[in-house]
């Protein structure tokens, strides 16, 4: 596994950790989640996820029309974004594979794919 590790965040589950309003604008909410991410491809998760990192950020509902950036690759869920999820996990089998969510069913879906699950704190801190 010498490729760049892949930081997948559920922007849905991410965003509603924190109760400040989120649900008010939640476009608004992702697009300053996916800003916050910014710094990890070069910052990495330390102490657990060393740089470089490929970060993916996967957006639903009312939030998948927010665009990505230089540093955050987004990816609109056709369907559920735990599918969405799921689908990036199974298709990156040679990769470090890192979920950032708090859903326990989501949880148990990619780490039966090998991939290792931080919450929500991993990157809101």
């Amino acid at each position: 596994m010498d490729q760049i590790p892949l930081l997948i965040v559920d922007a849905a589950n991410v965003v509603g950790s924190r109760p400040d309003g989120w649900w008010r604008d939640r476009a608004g909410a992702t697009a300053r989640l996916r800003d916050a991410l910014a710094p990890l491809p070069a910052r990495g998760l330390p102490p657990q996820l060393p740089p470089p990192v490929e970060v993916v950020l996967v957006v639903e509902g009312a939030a998948r029309h927010v665009p990505g950036s230089d540093q955050v690759r987004v990816v609109a869920a056709e369907r559920s974004g735990d599918d969405a999820v799921v689908e990036l996990v199974a298709g990156a089998p040679q990769r470090r594979r890192v979920v950032v969510t708090a859903d326990r069913e989501l949880r148990q879906r990619v780490t039966a794919l090998g991939a290792e699950v931080y919450g929500p704190r991993a990157v809101r801190e």
